[in-house]
């Protein structure tokens, strides 16, 4: 296992909304950040719905969503740091991120017996508290021999950023979509088509 089931649930949400807030390509086609607060807060909403978590619109307000904005904002430049091979200035831009929002550790119980390991910020808000445990698990994931398992898609126009679970580590691409589009560039450039 390349990180426990909760880190590996904070990593998987964090490119999910990386992907979903904030600008680029995806496969050739613009992504635009939100350009107003409901459509944040739906994009933050449906982020972490896509995890398991069960978040309703009016669960998250519009402070929390620009707070959570920003650190996903910080939370590509740090993926991007890490694509590129300078692990130095990810671990500088994790701690910034740890320091602001303040992430304490705490163990929290779903069920009798069953115990994770969460982090939180110093008043447990919905923004800082997501924004925390976005921070948390970039820094647990630096931590490891696996932090190169976050990069950016290595297809042509598509800036899309992944988590490679995958057991020999050759992720390069957000999709299938893109992997195809890549090798079907290659098949092309072969052949002359």
């Amino acid at each position: 296992m390349l990180f426990d089931s909760h880190v590996a649930t904070l990593l998987e949400t964090t490119v999910t909304l990386v992907n979903r807030l904030t600008p680029g390509l995806d496969g050739g086609h613009t992504v635009a950040s939100p350009t107003d607060d409901r459509e944040l807060r739906a994009a933050v909403r449906d982020g972490l719905n896509g995890h398991g978590y069960h978040v309703t619109l009016r669960a998250v307000r519009a402070d929390d969503a620009r707070m959570i904005g920003s650190t996903v904002t910080e939370a590509r430049r740090v993926i991007e740091d890490i694509d590129r091979g300078d692990l130095a200035t990810a671990a500088r831009r994790v701690n910034v991120l740890l320091r602001r929002t303040g992430a304490r550790p705490q163990l929290d119980t779903h069920g009798p017996g069953v115990w994770n390991l969460h982090f939180h910020g110093p008043d447990d808000s919905f923004g800082v508290g997501w924004s925390a445990g976005i921070a948390a698990g970039l820094a647990m994931a630096l931590g490891t021999a696996h932090a190169g398992r976050l990069g950016v898609c290595a297809a042509d126009r598509c800036d899309r950023v992944h988590l490679d679970t995958s057991r020999n580590g050759g992720r390069r691409f957000c999709s299938t979509r893109c992997q195809n589009r890549a090798k079907n560039a290659v098949h092309r450039a072969r052949h002359g088509g």
